[in-house]
């Protein structure tokens, strides 16, 4: 007769030698929200120097302690609003979520417009000067957040741990994410905010102006990247292969990439986009949710057990077979 536990222990051997990573560690779990009721603010900042404001949507965690943050920056025509999904999800497991919204770049660009006249104007605010003024935004927003947590007087008074700051974002949000988190740009520019620890991107894509070693290869965060097979944007002409040039031109050591099978652009959003054709799959976003608060846990609450969980064959537990899922 079969051993049943034996053969058990070595399936589960051969199945870790497959993957190369390590057991993940026992009784972690990404998917189980910690108790409590998220609180949620909007308010605007004002960037006096640019004369400038950015509206914000803030997710706030049940605990009043101090909770590590993660600034999200929306794509090419969305709000503060977008994303909520995420930004609810990450703060009931004790994050505090700020959501941005970039003028010139933000939904006011295609709001109350003829439809004759959308598509040049989406395509227009996909500017280098629209980019740098996003940049511009997520440090003043992390030099006003650091000011607001350190006033007795304000809703956010030591609402915030500003040693652990992660940084995410969709599409264009892809793009600023990339920018102030280790992209490299020509003419040895550099917007890399240093008080960043970790940087997810969903839909990232490389630049027109350089390749991607040249702008990725020096990144030394900690980088997840999360695109889908169907990650074509037909607005301003992205490819699902300038997306995945990203990863293999980062340098290894806490690096991440995750496929979604026949998952379009907007799959990593609340909702689809005009002019997509493909079903949803409820899935994705389940495993979006897993896969992205095991690498905040990782690094920017510093949990050995989410790590090891990252890398193993653990995140396979969440996705479909035909889910392609990587690291370095």
């Amino acid at each position: 007769m079969y051993n049943l536990r034996a053969m058990r222990q070595l399936l589960s051997a051969l199945a870790l030698l497959l993957f190369n990573a390590p057991a993940p560690a026992a009784g972690y779990d990404p998917l189980v929200p910690l108790p409590g009721k998220t609180q949620v603010e909007d308010l605007t900042l004002h960037d006096s120097q640019r004369n400038r404001d950015i509206p914000l949507r803030v997710y706030l965690p049940a605990s009043s302690a101090p909770a590590p943050l993660i600034l999200f920056s929306h794509g090419l025509g969305g709000s503060r609003e977008g994303n909520a999904y995420t930004g609810t999800y990450w703060s009931q497991r004790g994050y505090a979520v700020v959501a941005m919204q970039h003028a010139g770049s933000d939904e006011a660009i295609w709001k109350g417009k003829p439809a004759r006249q959308i598509i040049a104007s989406m395509k227009q605010a996909a500017s280098a000067s629209n980019l740098v003024a996003r940049i511009g935004d997520v440090h003043d927003v992390i030099d006003q957040l650091t000011q607001l947590n350190a006033t007795s007087s304000s809703p956010l008074y030591h609402r915030f741990d500003l040693q652990h700051i992660g940084m995410s974002g969709h599409s264009f949000g892809a793009v600023t994410t990339e920018a102030v988190s280790g992209q490299s740009f020509p003419a040895s520019l550099h917007y890399t905010d240093p008080r960043i620890k970790a940087a997810l991107a969903f839909s990232p894509s490389t630049p027109k102006q350089q390749s991607a070693e040249q702008a990725f290869s020096s990144v030394q965060l900690p980088w997840m990247l999360m695109t889908g097979t169907e990650d074509n944007s037909r607005l301003v002409g992205t490819t699902v292969a300038s997306r995945l040039a990203v990863y293999p031109a980062l340098p290894p050591g806490d690096k991440y990439q995750l496929v979604l099978y026949k998952a379009e652009h907007s799959a990593f959003t609340d909702r689809e986009l005009m002019g997509e054709k493909g079903q949803r799959n409820p899935n994705h976003h389940r495993v979006i949710l897993a896969l992205s608060t095991a690498f905040w846990d990782a690094y920017l609450k510093n949990d050995p057990a989410a790590k090891a969980w990252l890398q193993s064959n653990a995140p396979r537990s969440v996705m479909q077979t035909e889910d392609q899922w990587q690291w370095k």
